[in-house]
Formats: C-alpha cells, structure tokens, sequence
C-alpha cells in the first residue's frame, strides 16, 4: 500500500487504533477522513490536525452508511482507500445468573461484524474505479484464539476474518486490494475500563498504542494480504495447529 496521497475513510476514528492510524496517515501528507459516533471528539481531533475531515456515523445504522457513503464520495471523488475499524467489546458471562442482554450481544455484531460487511459493501463499487484502491478490515488475534471473557467480540472477529477471506477473493478482479490487520491485545480503551491486564490472562500487558501503530505503518508498506503485529503472530502461526487447543486453555486461566 502506498501511504502517501491517498484519501482514506477511517471508521471508529475517534479512539484507539482508528484515531491512531488517522493521526499516521495525515503526518503522511494523506487526506483522512475520520468518523464515528461522538462528534464533539471528532471536531476536536480535526481541530488539532487541520486538513483532517470528518462525519458523523454510527455504523450500526445502515442507512446512515449508505448516506455517508454518497456524501464523501460526492465530496471526494479520489477517495481510494477504506479502513475499517469500528468496533466494540464486552464481557459476557453465559455461566452467570444474569439473563442475557440482547441488545449488548447486538450492538457488537451489529458493530463489529455488520458494520464492517455494510461499510465494504458501499463503497466497493467506488472503490474498484480507482487505482491503486485499498480496503483494510481490522480484525484481532482473537479471531484465530478466542478469549472467553469476550466471547461474541471473538466470535465477531473470527466472522470478519472468514469474511475478509471470501471477500479477497471475490474482488480479485476489481483491482482493489484487500488486508486484514490482525491486532494483539493493544492499550486502548476498547472493552472499558474493567479490561485489565489480567483479563487476557497470564498477566499479559498491553502493547502500547504507539509501537502498534508504527509497526502497522511499516507493515502496510508491503504487498502482504494479512499483516499480523506482535503476540498476534503467535496466535495466528497456532490456529491451524494442534496446539491451539493449549494456547486457549492458557490464555483463559484453564487447568
């Protein structure tokens, strides 16, 4: 992926690895279109970058992507890149007494799987009459190892790796390329403030947002269709391996 004079849309822009990507790309003299649901952070982050653009949208509301889509490529036609990275995560316990709350189990398939596949779809057919288009769905080690504290988030993220496979392979033709950028467990503030180094088990500690961001950056300088970063190496390299079965008893504190 070239990373210089692109114009790339960047859903869940206003946190985390969304803003971080952003604030990367736009150093790089790209024009970053940033969005998500919390405006006055949005006009705030465009504010401290000038040049920086940015729409509100929930991704959860199709009909507000369908909109956004028609209103940024009316505004601006090169656009060539597309990252998709909204996302939510939340603890659920199936084992608890608690009754199960519906709407949360929703909101992260509506987010975190839904969002993405719509996302893709409206902007593909853009997408395909440009050169050198790029589209990245940002999925997580824990699509290949899933975490049991997290269970839909992992199974979301399992569904968009799957989904990006199909994907790849469907707009081969289209000349847009499609990567996956697989996360380790990153310092952000995804999951809220109850997620812990202990919630990924075995004390395991965040990677800092800064060195996941430049090794991202780095990466997405090669032609590779799926770039995985730091611990997320591992938990890929032993999806497909017997081990995998270990790792995750590792992982989620098994006997």
């Amino acid at each position: 992926m070239q990373l210089r004079g692109n114009t790339i849309f960047i859903t869940g822009g206003t946190s985390g690895i969304g803003r971080g990507l952003a604030e990367a790309f736009h150093q790089r003299d790209n024009q970053v279109i940033i969005t998500g649901r919390r405006e006055e952070r949005l006009n705030e982050i465009c504010q401290r970058h000038p040049g920086m653009r940015y729409y509100t949208l929930d991704v959860t509301d199709a009909e507000a992507i369908q909109r956004v889509t028609r209103d940024v490529t009316a505004e601006f036609p090169q656009l060539n890149a597309v990252v998709n990275n909204a996302g939510v995560q939340m603890r659920i316990d199936f084992a608890s007494a608690s009754p199960l709350d519906g709407q949360n189990v929703l909101k992260e398939v509506n987010t975190n799987l839904l969002g993405a596949i719509r996302i893709a779809a409206a902007f593909i057919p853009h997408l395909g009459k440009q050169p050198g288009a790029t589209l990245v769905n940002v999925s997580s080690g824990l699509a290949f190892v899933p975490l049991a504290r997290f269970p839909i988030y992992s199974a979301t993220k399992a569904a968009v790796h799957a989904w990006t496979l199909c994907l790849r392979h469907q707009v081969r033709g289209l000349g847009v390329k499609v990567i996956e950028l697989i996360p380790p467990y990153v310092g952000t503030e995804l999951g809220g403030p109850e997620k812990t180094a202990q919630s990924t088990g075995g004390g395991c500690k965040p990677m800092p947002l800064d060195s996941f961001i430049a090794e991202t950056i780095k990466e997405l300088e090669t032609d590779a269709d799926e770039i995985a970063i730091a611990d997320a190496k591992n938990l890929v390299a032993v999806a497909c391996a017997p081990t995998v079965r270990k790792v995750f008893s590792a992982m989620n504190g098994e006997e």
